[in-house]
């Protein structure tokens, strides 16, 4: 028996309780994981809670991602021992995730964890900084780079975000973050950022064409916001758009893809292939100073998770939650 955040639906009406569960309900899979720490995201959030309808069977055990060590593997591809993550593929929405202290999953979906990061800076880093690594890498594979001009970073003060100002920083690029919070300032610059810009500068209509700015723009929110980062990316920039915080719409002109060149590049972390996941875990271990990645996040207990899912979403928690699962 071990313990696991449940959900179940009732009237409609999603239920999220702690409860213990038997390894036999854990789904099929040809490797078992005990679970050390892992995290909640946005999405998590939205599952406990019932608030979007991001589950799409029921019951479930949510969580994204998950970090811990291999108790047994019948493929013979892990050993009992080894240490591993797990972000996306569906876990926490169409099969079980990550908020239990033990998951049963498709082996070749696990990642060895690399040398410098153990289960929770993983965890800390988690799908935020995976996603946010891929737009780095989306922007350095279509040539930008720091001698061209400003980043911007839209909704930056969440975790993809934060993660992308501090690797961007990083890397030797000039940052600048839009957040709504105005308390966040003093810790997107310590992560790197060189100017801190207002939402409502972004997420109210726009023009088609804006005064040519970003070299390349990280984009979370979508939307209007998404919208005025394309209007003012300058000539043969890239836009990476990898969230919705905003909304699904994107009220825009061609008139900055056929004036100006301008590329806009789908960043999707849930999908990404196996094959290629663990030269971006290398690389986040490689880009990230420790430091970073303690002050991006706030550990809270399994019990906290299901209480903690309501404070995410009413914009109460800066950075990320690492859930201590063990």
């Amino acid at each position: 028996m071990f313990k696991a955040i449940w959900l179940e639906q009732s009237a409609g009406r999603t239920e999220a309780t702690l409860k213990e569960i038997d390894t036999a309900a854990l789904p099929e899979g040809d490797t078992l994981v005990r679970v050390r720490w892992s995290s909640l995201n946005y999405k998590d959030g939205l599952a406990i809670t019932g608030k979007s309808p991001v589950v799409r069977k029921f019951p479930m055990v949510p969580g994204i991602d998950f970090a811990g060590e291999v108790e047994s593997c019948t493929s013979g591809a892990w050993r009992p021992g080894d240490q591993v993550v797990l972000t996306g593929w569906g876990h926490g929405e169409a099969s079980f995730g990550g908020l239990a202290q033990m998951a049963r999953v498709d082996g070749g979906k696990l990642v060895r964890l690399p040398s410098g990061l153990d289960a929770r800076a993983a965890m800390s880093i988690g799908t935020a900084g995976f996603t946010a690594m891929l737009c780095v890498m989306a922007l350095e594979a279509h040539g930008v780079t720091p001698d061209e001009g400003e980043v911007l970073v839209t909704g930056a003060g969440g975790g993809v975000g934060g993660f992308a100002v501090a690797l961007l920083a990083s890397a030797g690029f000039k940052v600048a973050a839009v957040t709504g919070r105005t308390s966040e300032g003093d810790r997107l610059r310590q992560l790197g950022a060189s100017e801190i810009l207002q939402r409502d500068q972004f997420s109210q209509p726009g023009r088609p064409l804006a005064k040519e700015r970003w070299a390349g723009v990280v984009d979370s929110v979508g939307s209007h916001t998404l919208a005025n980062a394309c209007a003012a990316t300058r000539y043969g920039g890239v836009v990476t758009a990898c969230g919705l915080a905003q909304g699904m719409d994107f009220p825009a002109s061609v008139a900055p893809f056929i004036l100006r060149g301008i590329t806009l590049a789908g960043i999707d972390s849930v999908s990404y292939p196996a094959a290629k996941r663990a030269a971006v875990w290398k690389r986040l271990a490689r880009g990230l100073a420790p430091a970073v990645i303690g002050a991006m996040a706030e550990a809270v207990p399994l019990e906290r998770a299901i209480p903690a899912a309501d404070d995410l979403l009413a914009g109460k928690v800066s950075g990320r939650l690492v859930v201590d699962v063990g």
